[in-house]
């Protein structure tokens, strides 16, 4: 049964862990940061049970037609991950190598490329996408849980322990904790940044024979206030 879930983190070559560790810095990095960490490892956990689940169930029937590769490596949930956002863009159409098409259809072309990748599982991929996708359109609406029920467990164990760790982004499980967060490196306190702290400094105190010529001291007003 604890293979359910171990799979993903079963490699067999190094170029399999590079593409896997790839893949779980860009996919499960940006779901995480829509979701926040709690149901980040959640969903995870969740996703890689029914893409095992669903592989399995599927794996009887393909493998009569033609040889099935084992369920391997983090592909199958970030495929998952996947289908859950673009279930539910708003956009329509996005850019893929330069060529605007629909949105629905980008995961679908993620998974042929996937298909050349070393090691990695065509079925395990597809049941994955589909697992995603099915979660993403509400059919596994029983996986989600109100963000309050997030918000205290990121003050247990051991996603309180996450937080503390030096070099560790945490993403809180709040919407407006998340937006609060973002917003605080979009918008940073005044004196963040050095150039805040220049300014015009106001003139200094002109010549006497300079108080006898209007246009020598608009000169030498506009020289104090150059900026450098």
């Amino acid at each position: 049964v604890h293979r359910l879930v171990t799979y993903v983190f079963v490699y067999e070559d190094l170029i399999s862990l590079t593409c896997g560790a790839v893949i779980i810095w860009y996919f499960a990095g940006s779901f995480e940061k829509n979701v926040g960490t709690v149901k980040h490892c959640f969903l995870t956990v969740a996703f890689a049970v029914l893409s095992a689940l669903l592989y399995l169930l599927l794996e009887t029937v393909v493998s009569r037609v033609s040889e099935v590769e084992d369920a391997k490596g983090f592909m199958p949930v970030a495929f998952a991950t996947l289908g859950v956002s673009t279930t539910r863009l708003q956009m329509k159409r996005t850019l893929f190598f330069g060529v605007r098409v629909p949105v629905v259809l980008v995961p679908w072309f993620m998974l042929c490329i996937a298909w050349f990748i070393p090691g990695s599982s065509l079925l395990s991929n597809l049941c994955g996408l589909l697992a995603g996708e099915a979660y993403g359109l509400g059919y596994c609406f029983c996986l989600d849980f109100p963000e309050s029920v997030g918000s205290k467990l990121d003050r247990v164990l051991p996603f309180s322990l996450l937080k503390r760790i030096p070099g560790l982004k945490y993403i809180p499980g709040s919407l407006a904790e998340r937006r609060a967060f973002e917003s605080s490196k979009i918008n940073p306190a005044p004196g963040a940044y050095p150039t805040q702290s220049y300014y015009c400094s106001s003139p200094p105190a002109l010549p006497a024979f300079q108080m006898q010529h209007p246009n020598a001291q608009s000169q030498g007003f506009q020289h104090s206030c150059t900026p450098g």
